[in-house]
């Protein structure tokens, strides 16, 4: 016994406090960095909420809560608006993600690999694409469904867009993809052997669903679910173009009206965006308690293969309903936007079409729209390979360091979703238009707000596949006398390497469709295209609005094709 002690002398003494030193100082320079991207705007945004005296004073010269008592007494109908629309929203939207999720995680379904690719599309073309060819799709009287229903006899609408399900409708089938990414990372870190075990055990497959895989990638689920919610509660393209005309205010749409007002409501605007953090705040204590009460960890250091379940004749049923998603999702509006875009003045009725290509001229020999793109996939690109690597570590320090108060540090990097992003952009405008660095209007003042609003996306991607992660995977590499940076390098990221590229695509994605927190941050030499599209919307025709919105989606797909070449060996971790 006594040999083996200058041995573990080496291992605990001065090397291993080094190695120690290390994570302590990348955990200080993280939570500081972090914690000043989110607190700061926090301030000025509370600061501003407790402003009743003029609005375009700062600092406030009168304080008190009569903005806050104002959303109960003057804009409940709003408040009820949106938490209708944001409930129904999420449930359709959990149940999209997390069906389309077994289905091509766990089943033996057919083209597995080319569905799972067809799945990314709706993520690809965005909520304001989306809520532009749902409109054109399904708007009374000039929808393309209701002139074909006129055209055969029919009387009345057949379809309308513009109600709460409408709004709700177009928002959860382009978020159903979200949840369908975050939930399928925490499905394939799954051993197939519980599902297998309970099989044998003379199990259902539909029970072994119920009872075996959704409690095991439970956190998977909840973590999708709180993020989907927040992003319904904080929606604004659908909200905006079908919202509007429908006159169905929600908090964005009131909050976008109080910004545009003369005087602009600031202080109504930051009351209504901090009101939500209430109820994200219950949301995220739910989801801490119950992960807290029980064990998801699946990955152990038994090696395991994941193997699909035969399904029989059943693939094919679900192969129809996968197929259904990407007609409703991808097939129907593409085809809506092609061919409003290709048309001088919008129908169905082909007879009447004149057909020109004037449109995509127009939008094309636009600069501000070339530079939209190319500063849009720039800050994309950017942000999500800097930010996955901040946030796979943030994750760490919430869920494994024994750091004191950890579990807060989730509730403030959860703050930037639990507010609507048309809010928090106006409070980074403020506290950057008062801090004595010039870069109010370029792009790295666009690149630091975009990284603030997608930690809650990151993070909550990367919690569900952490947590399913054995503890005693990583206490093995320090027992062997591993430092925390080698434990990170050689353990912990590789077995993350699902989840953090499922992370990087979401953020990536999430960058180049930033509406929300681009609109008040845009100068003339950092434009973006999604708030240059919201622009064609407002000022042109929906004709024009198409052909931009298009030439976007085509411009992200190409550019994703073109990663993934690049990257094709590790992004068959996805697959």
């Amino acid at each position: 016994m006594r040999g083996a002690e200058p041995a573990l002398t080496v291992i605990s003494g001065e090397p291993f406090k080094r190695r120690r030193n290390w994570q302590a100082i990348i955990t200080v320079v993280i939570l500081l960095v972090v914690g000043f991207l989110v607190v700061l705007p926090m301030v000025f945004l509370v600061e501003e909420s407790l402003n009743t005296g003029d609005p375009m004073a700062f600092p406030p010269q009168e304080y008190g809560i009569r903005n806050y008592l104002a959303i109960f007494e003057e804009d409940i109908n709003v408040l009820w608006n949106t938490l209708i629309i944001a409930v129904m929203a999420t449930v359709m939207a959990i149940l999209i993600g997390f069906t389309l999720a077994w289905i091509l995680s766990r089943t033996n379904v057919p083209g597995r690999a080319m569905l799972e690719r067809l799945m990314e599309l709706p993520y690809y073309m965005t909520p304001l694409v989306g809520a532009l060819a749902w409109a054109v799709i399904a708007g009374p009287k000039s929808g393309f469904a209701n002139q074909l229903w006129k055209g055969v006899g029919g009387g009345g609408d057949l379809v309308d867009v513009y109600t709460h399900f409408g709004i709700a409708w177009v928002m959860a089938l382009f978020e159903g993809t979200v949840a369908f990414v975050m939930i399928s990372a925490s499905m394939k870190s799954m051993d197939p052997a519980l599902e297998e075990s309970a099989r044998v055990m003379g199990a259902s497959k539909l029970r072994t669903m119920l009872t075996v895989t959704l409690p095991l990638v439970m956190p998977g689920v909840l973590g999708a679910t709180l993020f989907v919610f927040a992003e319904m509660l904080g929606s604004f393209a659908a909200a905006l173009v079908i919202g509007i005309p429908g006159r169905i205010y929600v908090i964005t749409t009131a909050i976008w009206d109080s910004t545009l007002a003369y005087p602009p409501d600031y202080g109504r605007a930051s009351a209504m965006g901090l009101a939500l953090f209430v109820v994200m705040f219950g949301m995220l204590t739910f989801y801490r308690r119950v992960i807290a009460r029980g064990s998801f960890a699946t990955i152990t250091g038994k090696a395991f293969r994941p193997r699909p379940m035969d399904m029989g004749r059943l693939a094919w049923l679900f192969f129809a309903f996968c197929m259904l998603y990407i007609l409703l999702a991808v097939v129907l509006p593409i085809g809506a936007l092609l061919l409003t875009s290709l048309q001088r003045f919008a129908t169905v009725i082909l007879s009447q079409a004149q057909f020109t290509f004037a449109n995509y001229q127009t939008a094309l020999a636009l600069g501000p729209v070339r530079t939209a793109l190319v500063n849009s996939l720039m800050l994309g690109f950017g942000v999500a390979s800097v930010g996955v690597l901040v946030m796979t570590i943030l994750v760490w320090i919430i869920y494994r360091s024994q750091l004191t108060g950890r579990g807060s540090i989730e509730y403030l990097v959860m703050f930037p979703q639990a507010v609507p992003r048309l809010v928090f952009g106006l409070a980074l405008l403020w506290a950057w238009i008062n801090i004595p660095i010039s870069i109010y209007g370029t792009l790295w003042l666009m690149a630091l707000a975009y990284f603030t609003v997608m930690l809650p996306l990151g993070v909550r991607t990367l919690a569900g596949v952490v947590l399913q992660i054995d503890k005693s995977l990583e206490e093995c590499a320090r027992v062997c006398g591993a430092g925390w940076v080698y434990q990170m390098r050689t353990v912990t990221l590789p077995l993350l390497k699902p989840g953090i590229l499922a992370a990087w695509l979401l953020i990536f994605m999430a960058c180049v469709r930033e509406l929300g927190a681009s609109v008040f941050l845009m100068g003339p030499n950092s434009k973006v295209i999604a708030p240059s599209i919201v622009n064609a919307f407002a000022t042109s025709g929906t004709e024009l609005t198409a052909a931009m919105a298009l030439i976007q989606t085509f411009t992200v797909i190409v550019a994703l094709v073109i990663l993934f070449r690049l990257t094709r060996g590790m992004t068959r971790e996805l697959t």
